[in-house]
């Protein structure tokens, strides 16, 4: 059984580190179903020696899609729950491929972002996390097309290692205060990449994800980075840097073709065709962003390192297009309409705008308004409606 140099085990102690506060342990209350996280041994010869879990909401059809998580440092597969992951494979019919980093291999428990041996196609922790997905197609009927991996901040330069060496395996990813895949390739280089962070021209980041499946010419996943203008521990320039990557991996300016005010003072930046998502979270340090409630748009539980914001969750599932065509329920109110605010707020703009806006969201092809879910006509960039505001995130159509 192989052990890493661990960074990690220092790390644990300085204030740079990714060193994350353990969230809900695997025995964490879940809903009044059958389905429950569960291990799954055999998946592979498994050379980076992690374990597997995997979550299969009751009701998940065949050919459904799956969503790798990649958890933090002293955290483990409930991650899957705190999240909101949960909620949304419940709503919406998905897999959950939980890998889970045992302390053989790294003492604080984080995936080995920076060895090279770890983070090359076909070895390591990478090897391991393929074969999980390989498992998930052979024996859940995971539709092949539709595998995306998303994780925090060493589980979200782990995203990044996925999406570089098995660009034929993802649609798309997200990376959660995370770093550029190859920032680092010791344990000594791991401290300045985190934090100041290390500056590469976006050719030269975009190198090193081509070179790590040379010849490659297929579809390349697109990429969902989050981050708080407030984090520390892993700086916000890593941010900048892993955007630069992947747009340019992508083929796509480093000029966003538009922007968004989200809730919770979020940023988002869209670039190129949607290919490359930045959203950066005002004030906020170093987690996964949650906004715990029973709103469709709300998910997670606020914790150590689970901060209560915006649900990224629910942005990268629509992101993912994993909603598959299922339009929520209106979220039950006192009265029939909400109470209108005093100057309601009228917005004119297609609808792909309307929905990177937040004032709708998109299921299906087509784009609802947020709050009052009428129906807006198609999801994209020639449909344009006219949303007013009556209430906090109330939205309806007309003016």
């Amino acid at each position: 059984m192989r052990r890493s140099s661990s960074i990690l085990t220092r790390l644990a102690g300085a204030a740079a580190g990714i060193v994350l506060a353990a969230a809900a342990a695997l025995t964490a209350a879940l809903p009044a179903q059958a389905a429950t996280l569960t291990q799954v041994t055999g998946f592979g010869s498994n050379p980076g020696n992690l374990a597997m879990y995997a979550y299969r909401p009751d009701g998940l059809p065949a050919n459904a899609p799956a969503v790798v998580l990649l958890h933090g440092c002293t955290q483990n597969a409930g991650y899957f729950a705190n999240s909101g992951w949960q909620k949304y494979a419940d709503l919406w019919k998905f897999a959950l491929i939980v890998p889970q980093q045992p302390s053989a291999n790294n003492s604080s428990t984080c995936f080995n972002w920076f060895e090279t041996g770890d983070t090359a196609r076909g070895q390591g922790e990478a090897l391991s996390i393929k074969q999980m997905v390989d498992y998930a197609k052979a024996n859940y009927g995971t539709d092949a097309a539709r595998v995306y991996v998303s994780g925090l901040s060493a589980g979200g330069a782990m995203s990044g290692v996925m999406l570089a060496t098995y660009p034929d395996v993802f649609a798309a990813g997200s990376v959660i205060a995370g770093l550029p895949y190859r920032c680092a390739t010791s344990s000594t280089s791991a401290y300045s990449c985190m934090n100041p962070g290390v500056d590469k021209t976006p050719a030269q980041w975009g190198d090193l994800v081509r070179n790590a499946y040379p010849g490659y010419a297929g579809k390349r996943p697109r990429v969902a980075i989050w981050h708080g203008t407030g984090d520390y521990t892993v700086a916000v320039a890593n941010a900048v840097e892993s955007r630069d990557q992947w747009t340019n991996v992508l083929g796509v300016s480093q000029t966003p073709t538009s922007t968004a005010t989200l809730p919770a003072d979020t940023n988002l930046e869209v670039y190129g065709s949607d290919q490359v998502r930045l959203y950066r979270v005002s004030g906020m340090g170093h987690g996964t962003p949650v906004d715990p409630g029973s709103a469709t748009d709300q998910c997670g539980t606020a914790a150590a390192y689970f901060l209560d914001t915006i649900c990224s969750t629910y942005r990268d599932a629509l992101f993912f297009g994993l909603d598959g065509g299922v339009t929520p329920s209106p979220t039950p109110t006192a009265s029939p309409s909400p109470t209108p605010t005093a100057s309601p707020v009228c917005v004119t703009a297609s609808n792909y705008a309307h929905v990177s806006a937040g004032r709708a969201y998109q299921s299906g092809g087509y784009a609802y308004a947020l709050g009052s879910n009428q129906r807006m006509g198609l999801y994209n960039t020639f449909y344009t409606t006219t949303l007013k505001q009556t209430g906090p995130n109330y939205w309806v159509i007309g003016c």
